[in-house]
């Protein structure tokens, strides 16, 4: 029963802060309309330096919101509890699925994603499973052709190099060092299912 209760607080808050996402969107856009020239706002003067902070870019969890590839990612993320994590010092190398690799996990595993989203355990062993200490760029990923490399989830995934394709337990990389403030993202087209 307490479990029961546990999963249906964390659907609930997944829920609003995914619903408190969106809200922050529309309020965003409706602060874009000030009565002030649209040149004013943009342009800094000589008395405001431009922030060089504003060219950097976020953490794991801000660019994988913006690049809209990874809604799904995202929502488990918030689901399980993670976001701070990911939001931290880090660095992190992250394996992100996209949504079309979580449509095909969810069909091959027979569940909805409301149903994944619920399961708090089993989604925070697959989501560690896809996460790496330290940042590893692809020029030492195709170093490690072979090797098998730990996981924040404890479990290892092994690294394969064929030609120009880079191969994690099976799941093509997509894209490359996508750079955030606190690691970096490497696309992958399917789900990592850790060993049971």
């Amino acid at each position: 029963m307490k479990k029961h209760f546990l999963r249906l607080i964390a659907v609930l808050l997944a829920l609003s802060l995914i619903a408190a996402a969106c809200g922050d969107d529309d309020d965003a856009a409706e602060d874009t309309s000030t009565d002030a020239p649209a040149e004013e706002a943009q342009e800094p003067t000589e008395d405001q330096p431009q922030d060089e902070a504003a060219d950097e870019p976020g953490t794991i969890v801000d660019v994988a919101v913006a690049n809209g590839s990874f809604t799904t990612l995202v929502a488990a993320v918030q689901a399980a509890g993670l976001v701070e994590t990911l939001s931290g010092e880090g660095p992190f190398t992250v394996l992100a699925p996209t949504d079309e690799a979580f449509t095909a996990a969810l069909e091959a595993l027979g569940l909805t994603a409301e149903e994944l989203l619920a399961n708090t355990e089993l989604l925070t062993a697959v989501l560690t499973y896809h996460v790496l200490a330290g940042e590893i760029p692809a020029s030492q990923v195709v170093t490690l052709d072979g090797e098998s490399v730990a996981t924040l989830n404890g479990a290892e995934i092994t690294i394969t190099v064929e030609g120009d394709t880079v191969m994690i337990n099976g799941a093509t990389v997509a894209a490359v060092d996508v750079a955030a403030s606190n690691g970096l993202i490497h696309v992958i087209d399917s789900v990592l299912l850790p060993p049971s």
